[in-house]
């Protein structure tokens, strides 16, 4: 049975929050200091209120009123202990980008976002797909494979793929300093570990100095050349410097979004 992923397995506990008595002009300065839309009111570490971005812009030609006179009174919460699909409901329904989590004791703990939630529901995507690259290649080559969670160096990395694109390697970028970092999934070899799914997370990540990433590997019981494996080899491709990063042309999926959007327009 699967493990029930609770809002404290994926919310922001280092919380910036703003006093009542704050100004809106103080209260804005921490705003644009984050990357939330709104922040919680606190007073002694407890969760009074919260506000929001458009509340601050409301007010902006007041910027010494204080924060307790422009918040409006009741504040939706959640608790670390709850489900994170019921936290995603509530964000939904209520049209909020940003939740507060509060303890039993109303004790300010932390934040739960859109991003939050889109990285819990990814990264539990990943375990499927790396049961069905297992099961494909025991039923191909006839072997047993182990699976292990593991952090492993780029530099060890031989890839599959023959080619990136540019606007997705600053996508990606753009969700590694969010937080959202999928696991990368690799079959170990010998003397390297052969990259099947991830090339553009790594090759973003690298472009950033990062030297490490996390990945499932899969382990098998005998060292067997796999079919992308030797079709790789053929390419050339053994270094993530083989991989060519296309410019100037979008990835497939920007491409096929935008040209439904201009059929429908």
């Amino acid at each position: 049975m699967d493990k029930k992923i609770r809002v404290e397995d994926y919310m922001v506990k280092n919380v910036v929050s703003v006093p009542p008595d704050f100004t809106v002009e103080e209260a804005t300065k921490r705003l644009i200091s984050t990357e939330f839309h709104g922040l919680p009111v606190a007073e002694n570490g407890r969760l009074v209120g919260f506000v929001t971005a458009k509340e601050l812009l409301r007010a902006a030609s007041r910027p010494q009123a204080k924060i307790r006179d422009i918040i409006r009174r009741g504040t939706i919460s959640v608790n670390p202990e709850m489900d994170i699909d019921d936290a995603a409901r509530i964000l939904f329904r209520y049209g909020l980008r940003n939740l507060p989590v509060v303890d039993k004791d109303g004790k300010l703990v932390g934040m739960i976002s859109n991003i939050d939630i889109v990285r819990s529901h990814i990264e539990r995507a990943t375990p499927n797909k790396v049961l069905m690259i297992k099961t494909f290649l025991e039923s191909k080559h006839k072997i047993k494979i182990a699976v292990r969670r593991r952090i492993i160096p780029i530099e060890a990395l031989r890839p599959t793929q023959h080619e990136v694109y540019a606007d997705e390697l600053r996508g990606r970028q753009f969700e590694i300093r969010r937080g959202l970092v999928e696991p990368i999934i690799v079959v170990q070899k010998r003397d390297y570990y052969l990259l099947i799914d991830g090339h553009h997370r790594v090759l973003a990540a690298r472009a950033m100095g990062v030297r490490q990433f996390s990945a499932f590997v899969l382990e098998p019981n005998i060292d067997v050349e796999l079919g992308l494996e030797k079709t790789a080899k053929e390419r050339g491709l053994l270094t993530m410097d083989d991989v060519k990063i296309i410019e100037g042309s979008h990835h497939p999926l920007v491409e096929v979004t935008t040209r439904l959007i201009k059929e429908e327009s």
